[in-house]
């Protein structure tokens, strides 16, 4: 059993440039076991950058890096089998349907056809989808195509999920939704690392990491942060961050 204070994620000094333009500068922090991590900044501020590095999908510049207990380095394959991704942009396909997402991405993250079949099954009964099991992903809401999205990448239950900027362009109901099920993977034990640039989605998170100009600026919970800050919410905090970087 992994104690809950158990560090998942560590980077330390983490650089990544593409040539004279550094989108990570030295970027240093952890992430507990079951924990709800914000990532957050403005856009261009590297959170993206960052992601695609712990996931594997790039290689950092420089600095040290474990997620899952594997390096970053040397053992890749092995941190994308312990994880799940989703993006904004592109986390499903819209010409299959909704099964074949499930199906295809299940096979993916290595699940049996019996064990696919049996939590394709129990995940649409558990989002309603059961008379859209054929629908073509095009054809469904964005918020019911995110909350699916979501839910496909833990069906292989994973230590860790990221989330780059999940909620992005849906509504502030659908938005709370989603956020009911960050919290139930939270509570299963599923660490969580989701960058936003909604400063109100902070408040949801166990800790906080602002990002700005490719520096972590502030880190620490959002009730911490707001006291420092002398702020009423993490918005306020953003803002006194970013005016100060601007002076």
């Amino acid at each position: 059993m992994v104690a809950e204070t158990e560090n998942i994620i560590i980077v330390k000094d983490l650089v990544k440039s593409f040539g004279s333009f550094i989108a990570n500068d030295r970027l240093t922090f952890s992430v507990k076991r079951g924990e709800i991590f914000g990532f957050l900044g403005a856009n261009g501020a590297g959170k993206t950058t960052t992601i695609k590095i712990l996931c594997g999908l790039s290689y950092p510049t420089s600095g040290e890096l474990s997620v899952a207990g594997f390096d970053i380095y040397t053992q890749r394959e092995k941190v994308k089998k312990n994880i799940g991704y989703m993006s904004q942009r592109f986390s499903l396909y819209d010409d299959l349907t909704v099964f074949e997402n499930i199906r295809f991405y299940g096979g993916i993250y290595g699940l049996g056809k019996k064990e696919i079949d049996s939590r394709a099954g129990a995940l649409m009964a558990q989002l309603g989808f059961e008379t859209s099991r054929n629908n073509l992903i095009r054809d469904i809401p964005l918020g019911w195509k995110q909350k699916l999205a979501f839910s496909v990448a833990i069906l292989h239950n994973p230590k860790i999920v990221f989330l780059d900027e999940p909620t992005g362009g849906v509504d502030p109901i659908t938005r709370r939704q989603f956020w009911d099920m960050i919290f139930e993977a939270a509570h299963l034990g599923i660490t969580v690392f989701v960058t936003t640039h909604y400063m109100d989605e902070a408040e949801y998170c166990d800790r906080v990491s602002i990002m700005v100009d490719g520096r972590i600026a502030a880190m620490d919970t959002p009730d911490n942060l707001k006291l420092q800050f002398g702020s009423a919410s993490m918005n306020e905090v953003f803002l006194k961050l970013a005016r100060a970087k601007a002076e």
